[in-house]
């Protein structure tokens, strides 16, 4: 499930991600091949786990409303299961530990690459079945710390996530675009709830949270204290933009956490990934079970989750299943 990095399969897989970050959509031609693996193997299973993330984070309240979705529509027992997220998670659907799972786009194109956290090993038994909604990278503090900059976070305390988390990858990035190493502050590896207390209690200054907006960690952190979000100036955001195309321009929008006006970041896309070897028509009544009822979703990013934008951003093969399904819709 797991096998050693081929230099063939990451240069393919390269340029497909980029292809696809520069055109901004337009999955089509990185689907179908790569999925060819998975859509027949496996019959319908009596259950179905989706893997979300940690309780305070935004995956977990969206995977329980999409497992219900799910259940409902295809009559299959499903359950959201909470977990230490993105790069987990991969892990995770390629032993088997679940079927389908919330992942980061950047931290899905590192195992299918074997770069990063996934260093010389390649995930290739995991497909797409869609993006949901941008993930927000927020540099989180409160007022009276002083932090007002990235250059501030020197010699600070400072919450990078869970280790080999997508959040640490994307603290590690922005630090260097801002010139700036893991070595330059006092790093500590704490999931959202961990950063949201930490905060509270004054143990740390400031937390990376990559998330969708609002995250359950910061509103909880705002009921108690004034929370204050570090922008990433625009040249820095371009500077990032082109060394790492899965990132986008994004905001913080103004009365988030009580933040009297809009910061701007950057984002990654959440998405939903699959087991390759469920069946295609398991894989596509379960898409079409999602992106049909997002009105029955009650958060937020559910405006966000659209057939016509499923497909963008999306840097490894999409499942045959959620393919045929977004093919008929997206006609």
């Amino acid at each position: 499930m797991v096998k050693k990095k081929s230099s063939l399969f990451g240069a393919v897989a390269l340029a497909g991600s980029l292809l696809l970050a520069g055109c901004g959509g337009g999955g089509g031609e990185s689907t179908s091949s790569g999925g060819s693996e998975g859509g027949g193997e496996a019959a319908n299973p009596e259950f179905l786990s989706v893997l979300t993330g940690g309780t305070t984070g935004t995956y977990y309240p969206l995977g329980g409303a999409m497992a219900q979705i799910i259940e409902t529509e295809t009559g299959i027992d499903t359950t959201a299961e909470s977990s230490q997220a993105s790069a987990a998670n991969m892990t995770a659907l390629a032993d088997g530990g679940g079927q389908i799972a919330f992942v980061q786009t950047d931290t899905a194109f590192y195992a299918a690459e074997g770069t990063n956290m996934f260093e010389g090993e390649v995930i290739d038994t995991v497909s797409a079945i869609g993006a949901l909604y941008p993930e927000t990278i927020q540099l989180v503090t409160t007022e009276g710390t002083g932090i007002t900059s990235f250059e501030d976070l020197a010699g600070k305390s400072v919450s990078v996530g869970a280790p080999g988390s997508g959040t640490y990858i994307n603290a590690e990035q922005l630090l260097e675009i801002h010139g700036m190493t893991m070595d330059d502050i006092k790093a500590q590896n704490l999931d959202f709830a961990e950063s949201q207390e930490s905060l509270q209690a004054g143990q740390i200054e400031a937390a990376f949270i990559t998330a969708g907006t609002p995250t359950g960690a910061v509103e909880s952190l705002s009921a108690t204290a004034d929370v204050a979000i570090v922008p990433v100036a625009k040249d820095k955001a371009d500077a990032l933009i082109e060394k790492y195309p899965y990132y986008a321009h994004d905001t913080v929008p103004a009365d988030t956490y009580g933040i009297p006006e809009e910061v701007p970041t950057v984002s990654v896309l959440a998405m939903l990934v699959v087991q390759n070897d469920l069946s295609e028509d398991l894989v596509y009544d379960i898409t079409k079970a999602i992106y049909e009822n997002t009105d029955k979703i009650q958060h937020a990013k559910a405006a966000f989750i659209k057939p016509e934008t499923a497909l963008e951003g999306i840097g490894i093969p999409v499942h045959p299943g959620a393919q045929k399904y977004f093919d008929e819709v997206n006609q």
